[in-house]
């Protein structure tokens, strides 16, 4: 009887490996591009996925059962990522970068990557709380209610985040409305 039992938790063990085997197949390339456009970093958005991706193995389970298991992982990655930005060697950049950045579509013409690249750089220079709003909202397009709920706050904090994000974006990007909608636009967001 007790082989009968260890047999069953060696078979639900494997499934369960099976499972989050297929789940990270499927969306690796999506959590890679949220948090390279929360760092800014590839190095250290592939170490927020990896420790995202260890604590959702940890925590297989309780994530399985969730009722639904993607805003449970992204909301792993934005707390991953916050939790990241408390360290101080956060701080630290490293120079260079990726030819190709995983996930990311490829940029088509001359300007598009230029006016990305200037986009990512004001995007980095923001508090990373508002960064994660931002990045959320308008580059992963989810709603209001769907990014509180990810990073456990109220939908008015989500919205003031937002504003406060958006108008620090303008001052960065040179404050005019229709220079920064534009920009927006050609990298791959929407300014609301």
């Amino acid at each position: 009887m007790r082989w009968s039992g260890a047999a069953d938790r060696a078979e639900a063990e494997a499934e369960d490996e099976r499972a989050y085997t297929a789940y990270v197949t499927a969306r690796l390339p999506a959590l890679r591009r949220i948090a390279h456009l929360l760092c800014r970093d590839p190095h250290r958005a592939d170490d927020v996925v990896q420790t995202t991706l260890t604590r959702l193995y940890v925590h297989w389970r309780r994530a399985r059962a969730a009722d639904d298991l993607d805003r449970y992982v992204h909301t792993m990655l934005v707390r991953c990522f916050l939790n990241e930005q408390r360290l101080g060697w956060a701080r630290v950049r490293l120079s260079g970068t990726p030819q190709e950045t995983p996930g990311l579509p490829p940029a088509a013409g001359g300007p598009d990557i230029e006016t990305r690249a200037m986009v990512h750089t004001a995007l980095s220079r923001i508090p990373a709380r508002q960064r994660a709003v931002l990045v959320l909202r308008f580059l992963c397009d989810l709603p209001v209610a769907e990014v509180a709920r990810i990073l456990g706050c109220s939908e008015g904090n989500v919205k003031s985040q937002s504003a406060r994000g958006l108008a620090r974006l303008r001052t960065q990007l040179g404050g005019s409305p229709t220079a920064f909608a534009s920009a927006m636009e050609r990298s791959g967001g929407r300014a609301r």
